[in-house]
C-alpha cells in the first residue's frame, strides 16, 4: 500500500505542468455526525469531452484502500464504490464539468479519517491531489443536555417549564388535602389488616366490638 503511494506521488511529480490536480484545502477536521465537503479542481480544455475524463477518489488507512468515488469515461461508476460509504457521497455533476471535483460525505463517522487521494486521468494528462480528513468523536449528549439545563436553572427558566409539564400531563391541579387523607386512610387500611383485634374487643356475632371512624376527604 506505501508503495503505490509513493508511486502515485511520483508519477505525479513526472507529469508536465500542463495538467495539474488540486485540493482547495490540504486537511480538514470535522466532528462524527457532521457532513463535509472534499473539494479537487484539474486543469480543463473546452475542446476535450469529458467522455475521455477516468477519476478515481480513495481513503487510504494504513493497508486498506476504500473506493469513495469513481468516474469512467465521463460516467459514474456506484458499484465501485466501498460499501461503507454506500449512500453518504454526493457528487456535484455540474462542478465537475468546470473542473471541480466536489463530494460531500454525510453522516461522518470516525473511521473516515484518512488520507484522500484523487486521481484523475485524461487524454492530456494525469495527476493526483491528496488532503487528510481528521473525524472526531461527537460529544457526551448527556454532557449538552446537562449543561442546557444548568443554563435554564441560572436564567429562572426551569421553574416554569417543570410547572407548565405537570399541568399539561395532569390536566388540573389536584387539591394537596386528597393526598393527605388518601395516605391516612391507606395507613390505617394496612394497618387493620396487619394488627390481631384481641377476643375481647369481639362482639357476641365475632365482629369488632369498638366503632371506627373514616376520615372523610
Amino acid at each position: 500500500m506505501i508503495c503505490r503511494i509513493l508511486l502515485l506521488i511520483i508519477l505525479t511529480s513526472c507529469v508536465s505542468g500542463s495538467f495539474v490536480v488540486n485540493v482547495t484545502q490540504t486537511c480538514y477536521q470535522a466532528e462524527e455526525n457532521h457532513n463535509i465537503t472534499l473539494e479537487w479542481t484539474f486543469t480543463t480544455k473546452p475542446d476535450r469531452s469529458t467522455n475521455m475524463l477516468n477519476i478515481f477518489c480513495e481513503l487510504f488507512i494504513s493497508d486498506e484502500v476504500s473506493v469513495l468515488y469513481h468516474v469512467h469515461e465521463g460516467v459514474e461508476v456506484s458499484e465501485s464504490q466501498n460499501e461503507k460509504f454506500s449512500g453518504r457521497v454526493q457528487s456535484d455533476k455540474d462542478a465537475l464539468r468546470e473542473g471541480r471535483i466536489r463530494l460531500q460525505l454525510c453522516r461522518l463517522r470516525t473511521d473516515d479519517s484518512g488520507l484522500y487521494l484523487c486521481e484523475v486521468n485524461t487524454d492530456y494528462g494525469f495527476s493526483v491531489g491528496r488532503c487528510q480528513l481528521n473525524v472526531t468523536g461527537a460529544k457526551n449528549s448527556k454532557e449538552n443536555y446537562w449543561k442546557t439545563v444548568k443554563t435554564a436553572l441560572a436564567g429562572g427558566q426551569i421553574a416554569v417549564i417543570i410547572l407548565a409539564g405537570l399541568i399539561v400531563g395532569i390536566g388540573e391541579i389536584v387539591d394537596p388535602k386528597f393526598f393527605i387523607s388518601k395516605g391516612v386512610r391507606e395507613e390505617t387500611a394496612s394497618d387493620a389488616d396487619e394488627t390481631t383485634v384481641p377476643p375481647q374487643l369481639l362482639a357476641n356475632d365475632g365482629s369488632e366490638g369498638c366503632e371506627v371512624t373514616h376520615l372523610e376527604a
